[in-house]
């Protein structure tokens, strides 16, 4: 395998066992600095240049971007895909966890425990916002700060609203995240590769800090994961669309809250609390899977005319609950399921004789005017609105319109 790293810091703890790893498996490896990359676009030819000479030819890329290149980060990873180079990181998985309320956004539409959190712009709306989380003590956190850098916990409500307002005036964008008590100055960071978690600490503050990040004093110490855990780690890593990750979680009494999922996770911490060859880990990992390049299904698979993917749910009542995929008439219909999403397992490809259930989510590719009418309808959700939480001056709004 000829892989190249992408790295700023070829010297990194990171991106020298990674190389390390690599060489002692008889790969041809090269770290090539992502910002000498120039990006050539003509009709059906992406290419890349690395210091103004063409690229030569690469059977994978490992990246390394660092939050302060993102854009020009995954511009590159992104031209590398188009190029049909495998990587275990996509430009879009990058881009998802590197935005802290983009991540959020996206995992909050999954059963997968994360904190309380909101995101407002207007000065009047922190003091709402802070009260649907359920008040002061909260963490306030910068969107793209790196390594605990812009997460401030404010004890009460007037320091959370000073706070607030001086990262505003600084045009710093920020979100109210719920405070969880019970996971104070400890989290769990577990590294997960494809389908498994390879290795995984739990990182303690030390002293009276809050925040737990080995790079502001905190103790790691090798754990390991329940069942549970381990599961909310891999399914919040396949979420956002990245095979090689740290994921970030807090012990919650309700299970374990995601706080954040890391594309380029340092090796350093973990390697070194678990005594464990992550970076080997990685290396095998690529070496596996290095002739399935990752795909956006969307787009390939509506280039045909009148064809296309769509996400379609079974309902109650509905005729194909109990029957067998090839007694659906799904099939007649030039309907076929790729994925079957029950409750939080998901069954891809799944067999003509497996039975439809109520509820099943099917990602379906077929004829679009055959799934026009099986697409679930959107419905408004009714939310409970306690009194403590609004706002005096929204009741109007909230009164049913004649």
């Amino acid at each position: 395998m000829k892989l190249a790293i992408l790295s700023t810091a070829p010297k990194s703890y990171s991106t020298q066992r990674l190389r390390q790893a690599a060489i002692e498996r008889g790969h041809n490896v090269k770290v090539l600095n992502t910002l000498r990359f120039s990006i050539e676009l003509r009709e059906g030819e992406p290419d890349l240049f690395f210091r103004s000479k063409q690229l030569s030819e690469y059977d994978a890329v490992m990246p390394r971007i660092g939050a302060s290149i993102t854009y020009y980060g995954t511009a590159v990873v992104r031209q590398f895909e188009q190029m049909d180079v495998y990587t275990p990181n996509t430009a879009a998985g990058i881009s998802n966890s590197r935005d802290k309320l983009r991540s959020l956004q996206i995992l909050s539409r999954h059963d997968i425990g994360i904190p309380h959190t909101t995101f407002v712009r207007d000065r009047k709306d922190v003091l709402p916002a802070i009260k649907r989380i359920g008040g002061a003590p909260v963490i306030i956190k910068i969107l793209e700060g790196t390594q605990g850098i812009g997460v401030i916990l404010a004890e009460t409500t007037k320091v959370a609203e000073a706070i607030i307002e001086t990262l505003q005036t600084a045009k710093q964008n920020v979100l109210i995240q719920r405070f969880i008590a019970e996971s104070k100055g400890r989290d769990i960071r577990a590294f997960v590769v494809g389908d498994h978690v390879v290795a995984a600490m739990r990182r303690v503050a030390q002293g009276d800090e809050f925040r737990s990040n080995v790079h502001r004093g905190g103790r790691a110490e090798p754990v390991t994961l329940t069942p549970e855990y381990e599961q909310a780690a891999v399914r919040a890593a396949q979420i956002m669309g990245l095979r090689v990750a740290g994921v970030d979680m807090l012990e919650a009494d309700d299970g374990p809250m995601i706080m954040e999922v890391n594309s380029s996770p340092g090796l350093e911490g973990i390697e070194t609390a678990t005594e464990l060859d992550v970076a080997g880990a990685i290396i095998e990992y690529m070496e596996q899977r290095l002739k399935f390049t990752e795909i956006d299904i969307r787009q390939r698979l509506t280039v045909s005319k009148g064809y296309g993917v769509a996400d379609l749910m079974i309902p109650e009542g509905s005729d194909l609950v109990g029957k067998p995929i090839n007694e659906s008439g799904l099939y007649d219909k030039d309907i076929a399921i790729l994925n079957l999403h029950r409750g939080t397992s998901i069954i891809s490809n799944p067999k003509g004789t497996r039975v439809l259930e109520a509820n099943d989510k099917l990602l379906c590719y077929g004829r679009l005017d055959s799934m026009r009418d099986m697409v679930p309808k959107k419905q408004r959700k009714r939310r409970r609105i306690t009194a403590a939480a609004l706002d005096p001056h929204l009741i109007d709004e909230l009164e049913p319109r004649p």
